[in-house]
């Protein structure tokens, strides 16, 4: 009888501590693959290491292909997810609307989707591939979906787009938690992958607009680097800054080589990220924004990305809304002719770091593809 009780008491304890998470009823409807005349997919890079007899491949990137019923769009768009996100961002929203690979696809876009080497479908290797760290759902609520109550930057009160509260226990937060995986703990290690996995593509594809979002901001000017003449112009969404130096969630020295972390090709030359002379704004342009780290002048050019143009958009409560231009301006004064928006300047408001997920997230995509047409030839 002990025995039943005690055997009673710990299925019940277990029960509790592993009660099921309270996601939402439906899952979110493929509507972009329904709005596709054909889906594939293939990997690309990555290489053979490891001792004879015990190679394995590292460092391949899985690219998932829609192509619309009727392509319209000179170049495709290749779409690189940000830290603890896959593909899977752009096919839909947590709570079941459809995503920007439909939106795109619609307007005549082929649309190219990856999961970062050593992340989501593309292999990671324990014994070569470096350390992962993940993000707690904690702080999610604080940078992505409940900012209004939890944002401690300035901008954060005006979030008002993430589809529900934004907490653990809500059904459309439970779902976009759900998604988040493991990631590279390394920037740099991450960068060099996704250069070398993001040229291979590109010389597989052509030439392409990049679409990149926080992390795989960096991806955007890397691949341009490698392969300058098939970048044929990027939108960075909230991409990964400011240079040198982490902002709002720190002040650590960060990106040595100013919008990366590992080397980019700088005219005259760099042999060592200590060559770029450096000075701080005495004072924001704004209240609420920080003060940006620029080259002393005379700057140095960021070489293979002098024609290739480039859109850098903030939201306006994220905590990117504190940064985000002093990316911009630095790669300006670098002689890349790079554009800033704030998306609360043409009227799209109230939008956190994750603007492809939120309520108004097709008037965000509608942006995009406006600059696109005016800008990209």
């Amino acid at each position: 009888m002990k025995y039943a009780k005690l055997l009673s008491s710990l299925i019940t304890s277990v029960s509790i501590a592993m009660s099921p998470v309270a996601f939402a009823s439906d899952p979110p409807p493929l509507s972009a693959v329904s709005a596709a005349a054909s889906m594939s997919y293939f990997f690309v890079g990555g290489q053979y290491v490891g001792e004879s007899g015990k190679q394995v491949m590292q460092g391949a990137m899985y690219v998932e292909v829609l192509r619309p019923k009727t392509v319209s769009q000179p170049y495709p768009l290749v779409l690189f997810h940000g830290a603890a996100q896959t593909g899977t961002n752009w096919l839909g929203t947590p709570d079941g609307r459809p995503g920007w690979a439909q939106y795109f696809l619609e307007r005549g876009y082929v649309v190219y989707m990856v999961d970062q080497p050593a992340r989501g479908r593309s292999a990671w290797h324990p014994e070569l591939d470096g350390k992962l760290r993940n993000f707690s759902a904690p702080a999610l609520e604080k940078l992505f979906t409940a900012t209004r109550e939890l944002g401690t930057w300035p901008q954060a009160k005006a979030h008002s787009q993430w589809p529900g509260s934004g907490r653990m226990g809500d059904p459309v937060f439970d779902a976009f938690y759900a998604t988040q995986v493991e990631f590279l703990a390394s920037n740099a290690e991450t960068q060099k992958l996704v250069q070398e996995a993001g040229a291979a593509l590109l010389d597989r594809i052509g030439p392409a607009i990049l679409l990149t979002h926080s992390q795989a901001g960096a991806f955007g000017w890397l691949i341009a680097d490698a392969r300058p003449s098939l970048v044929k112009g990027i939108i960075a969404v909230e991409p990964l800054g400011p240079p040198f130096r982490d902002a709002v969630l720190g002040d650590a020295k960060a990106r040595p080589w100013g919008p990366t972390d590992i080397k980019i090709t700088y005219d005259p030359p760099v042999t060592s990220p200590d060559e770029i002379a450096l000075m701080q704004q005495e004072k924001p342009d704004a209240a609420g924004l920080s003060p940006c780290w620029l080259q002393k002048q005379p700057a140095r050019k960021l070489a293979n990305l002098t024609k290739t143009p480039v859109l850098i958009v903030a939201a306006e409560a994220s905590y990117h809304a504190v940064y985000d231009h002093c990316t911009a301006a630095y790669l300006k004064q670098a002689g890349v002719p790079a554009e800033f928006l704030r998306l609360e300047d043409v009227g799209v408001k109230g939008n956190g770091h994750m603007v492809m997920l939120e309520k108004n997230n097709l008037d965000v995509a509608r942006v995009l593809l406006e600059w696109a047409a005016k800008s990209i030839k």
